[in-house]
């Protein structure tokens, strides 16, 4: 029976299992034999990788044609215009050619963030902003890419949601086994726009019970 692993990704840790620099890696979190991510989430960036020991249903997650939807929690700097949030929906112009057109919206600090260790360097003079922003395609640091070519650059990155999973009761380091998705993904969830000052999260390293992962509503 293929196995599929739901992790809360930490900043700074490699999303693999070995690094002959000596850098933290899944092997750190995650003591499964067999599985592999589906798909990458850098090392500075946050939150939900999937993981698995079959190989079509890792390709199913991570191929850019499949198309599943994958939502992020960005904290940009400066306050994005209506401009900047449009050109994003319509698609953006990268090096690498133009990007499909995303979903993106503007959101509160999440009420559950958990602190980030280095935290995000503070400018007094310079505001933040947070904004939900969801792609169907996955190249190479895209999100950071887009949100500076419309001038917000990206300060912190955190993965919400892939299809349907979400990090819904997942503390960072801290994973839980789902059954296999159905051969059609959905259209994922809408990241929520919480409110609330920061809470802090202690992390936990142990694997969470198994059970079927919570849906959010759509917004």
């Amino acid at each position: 029976m293929p196995r599929l692993i739901l992790l809360n990704k930490p900043y700074g840790v490699l999303p693999q299992f070995t690094d002959d620099q000596g850098r933290a890696t899944l092997a750190e979190l995650v003591p499964v034999k067999g599985v592999y991510a589906a798909g990458r989430l850098d090392r500075d960036s946050e939150g939900l990788l999937a993981l698995s020991d079959d190989g079509p249903l890792i390709a199913r997650i991570a191929a850019p044609t499949n198309k599943m939807p994958k939502t992020y929690w960005v904290q940009v700097e400066g306050v994005p215009t209506d401009e900047a949030l449009e050109t994003l929906r319509r698609g953006v112009t990268l090096k690498d050619g133009p990007t499909l057109p995303a979903e993106v919206w503007r959101m509160e600090e999440p009420a559950l963030l958990w602190p980030r260790d280095p935290p995000v360097r503070y400018r007094a003079a310079i505001p933040t902003s947070w904004i939900a922003l969801t792609l169907r395609e996955g190249r190479n640091r895209q999100v950071r890419r887009m949100t500076a070519a419309v001038g917000f650059p990206t300060l912190r990155l955190i993965r919400w949601s892939i299809g349907d999973w979400t990090l819904d009761g997942l503390a960072p380091g801290q994973w839980r086994e789902v059954p296999q998705p159905p051969a059609t993904p959905g259209n994922g969830p809408k990241a929520p726009a919480p409110t609330g000052k920061r809470g802090p999260v202690k992390l936990r390293r142990t694997a969470a019970p198994r059970s079927a992962p919570s849906r959010s509503r759509s917004r």
